[in-house]
């Protein structure tokens, strides 16, 4: 193995638990990288008694004292963004661009927390004469985040900087299939100053998340992943009242228009369809074709052929995933689907162990097939003819998830029908990936979000915090009121 077995991080400190392992492969070669711990609930509930140790302390410093450790975090995240992102490549498959995009997205997300002194302010005002009420925001305690696989740099910080900035003490449950870019943050975060406990790290599987779920000393849970799990982790939190923000699945809807600008559109959505090999949410899933968009279908074919697996385009994260995307593909051929790009039997050379599938485009598909209903996660794009812009939203609607959808169009008038009646929580136009940058926050509609609020930016405050409200009377000649 390239990397020694990996360890929890409990109190500031690397420890090895005394649990059964899971080897953690190279996707783009297949190669075992290291072994992980698939830790249980004696480990959690170690990072509990961490985490309650540390917060009195944490949550009684000054917010702007803590984000001078975030500053510092932002800094050494740019520092050493080549090994960071390298080590993305590894563990994830991402190709170089990709992982130092996402190393450069947690610095951004880091420098919104360091904002919270500003943004996350109090409120007070004179209410009647002689009274005055108050509102002041307070951490709501030992907080955990459970990540995926397909940004092990990224996600971690949707959550870690802005929960520990308002105060919180965290615990990270990251995927067990890319283990080795948690122990980076929390060595980074260690080297900015953040005191021991206030980010603990448990490796593991279903048993950590079960545990985190049911743990009484945990007062919130933030959960990125499938729709199905998403549904599981939030039932079960909730069910042990706890607060909980569950981000699930997507299947995201392109709405083509015939007036868009022909090679905006078609390298746009191809990027956005093969981009981190299709493993994101916000990637495009389905392309809605209205009317006669032919020419723009023909140079979308045209750009995806010429990408270059292994240059441009990297591995999905394992062999069953690839198998299951394959699957996905042979259905709806059989369906009746006609295959335009076709990635089934991609071979890169000298990676021949990698697990790859290349940008595959699909048209003529029904709404009725698994692949237009089911997410694929893989660079697998279909195309569902429409009429009209009103069929193109009718079929977007219908649709469970409700992650993004966008239009490609000269129109405004089309393009402000689409935003209003598009049936999803971030929307585009002419816009392939309409993430919301920083400090808007990211958070979708419908199956893709179990819980209130966003994740990131202004929308995470509320989530991580709990409001103290303040009624105070000095004035003696306030007088005798309804307040008294």
């Amino acid at each position: 193995m390239k990397y020694a077995e990996v360890q929890n991080c409990i109190g500031g400190a690397f420890v090895s638990p005394d649990a059964p392992t899971l080897d953690v492969y190279n996707p783009s070669s297949g190669e075992i990288l290291s072994r992980v711990p698939l830790s249980g609930g004696r480990e959690v509930d170690a990072a509990v008694t961490a985490a309650r140790a540390a917060f009195p302390a944490w949550s009684a410093t000054p917010i702007r004292e803590r984000v001078q450790v975030l500053y510092r975090y932002k800094t050494l995240l740019e520092r050493h963004i080549d090994e960071l992102a390298a080590l993305v490549t590894e563990e994830n498959g991402k190709i170089a661009n990709e992982a130092r995009a996402e190393v450069l997205k947690s610095a951004e997300l880091t420098e919104f927390a360091c904002s919270l002194p500003q943004i996350a302010t109090g409120e007070v005002l004179e209410v009647s004469r002689g009274v005055e009420c108050r509102v002041e925001r307070y951490p709501v305690g030992v907080v955990a985040a459970i990540t995926p696989f397909n940004f092990p740099n990224m996600v971690p910080n949707w959550s870690i900087p802005n929960a520990i900035a308002l105060g919180n003490c965290m615990i990270l449950k990251p995927s067990e299939v890319v283990p080795l870019s948690a122990r980076r943050i929390v060595e980074l975060l260690a080297e900015a100053g953040l005191p021991p406990g206030v980010l603990q790290v448990v490796h593991g599987g279903r048993d950590v998340v079960e545990a985190i779920c049911d743990h009484p000393g945990i007062a919130a849970v933030s959960f990125v992943g499938s729709t199905k799990i998403a549904q599981v982790v939030y039932r079960r939190a909730t069910g042990n009242l706890k607060r909980c923000l569950a981000l699930g699945g997507a299947k995201n809807h392109l709405i083509v228009m015939p007036d868009a600008d022909r090679e905006m559109a078609a390298t746009n959505i191809v990027a956005s369809m093969s981009g981190c090999a299709g493993q994101r949410c916000m990637a495009a899933s389905v392309m809605v074709a209205v009317s006669a968009t032919e020419h723009i279908i023909a140079r979308m074919a045209e750009v995806a052929r010429k990408m270059v697996p292994g240059k441009d385009l990297g591995p999905v994260i394992s062999a069953a995933a690839k198998e299951r995307i394959t699957r996905y593909i042979d259905e709806a051929e059989a369906a009746g689907a006609t295959v335009l790009v076709d990635g089934r039997k991609t071979v890169v050379t000298g990676k021949e162990g990698g697990y790859y599938i290349g940008p595959t485009i699909l048209d003529h598909v029904t709404p009725d097939m698994a692949i237009a209903q089911e997410e694929v996660f893989g660079p697998v794009l279909v195309i569902i003819r429409a009429k009209s812009v009103e069929d193109a939203i009718r079929i977007e609607n219908a649709s469970p998830y409700g992650n993004a959808a966008s239009v490609f169009t000269e129109s405004g008038g089309v393009a402000r029908y689409v935003m209003e009646h598009a049936s999803a929580g971030m929307v585009g136009v002419n816009v392939g990936v309409p993430v919301p940058r920083e400090p808007f926050s990211f958070g979708g509609w419908n199956d893709s979000r179990f819980g209130v609020g966003d994740i990131t930016g202004r929308g995470s405050i509320e989530f991580w915090t709990q409001a103290k409200k303040m009624t105070t009377k000095w004035n003696k000649e306030a007088g005798v009121n309804w307040m008294s």
